[in-house]
């Protein structure tokens, strides 16, 4: 049977069970592949058209380095150091998709090392198709740059540092 008509046959048989009665079914597979599973999955997706369920689980780290007591489990994450950098922090205003330049190839806004004046355009924050520009509201050298391009953000979350001494 092929891909096709077993989706065909599927969606027969789905259509059959009904809508609800279908969803069900297909969230107690998933329910009892997550169960089953000796960790939780990093990512489930769960499909009506064709009766699919995917679950994704993160890779392992090398057992050469796992504690005795975590046996097929990933190492718990290293702490970082939650500290705030030093300098002036330009926060992102909602959540969205950082750009560092005003169009793919375009020369970046800013770089580190860059003299920076109050109300200066340094970024982009694309959220929902529009472009938010990212505006300082002080002067000074850029010193860090905290997120990549084309990297996702969340409202509040630090994005550049400035030192504002370094305003010559």
């Amino acid at each position: 049977m092929t891909d096709a008509q077993q989706s065909s046959a599927w969606d027969g048989a789905l259509a059959e069970l009904g809508a609800r009665d279908a969803v069900a079914i297909l969230c107690r597979g998933l329910a009892d592949a997550v169960q089953a599973a000796p960790r939780p999955p990093s990512r489930a997706c769960l499909r009506l058209g064709g009766a699919s369920i995917e679950v994704e689980w993160p890779q392992l780290a090398d057992p050469a380095t796992m504690p005795a007591t975590m046996p097929g489990m990933m190492p718990p994450p290293a702490e970082e150091a939650a500290q705030e950098p030093t300098g002036h922090v330009v926060r992102a205003e909602l959540v969205g998709t950082f750009y560092r330049q005003p169009e793919p190839g375009a020369k970046p806004f800013v770089e580190v090392g860059d003299i920076v004046e109050p109300d200066q355009q340094v970024a982009i924050v694309e959220a929902m198709k529009l472009m938010n520009p990212v505006v300082v509201d002080v002067g000074g050298r850029v010193t860090k740059i905290l997120v990549d391009d084309a990297e996702g953000v969340e409202y509040d979350q630090p994005l550049i540092v400035i030192d504002q001494e370094a305003d010559e």
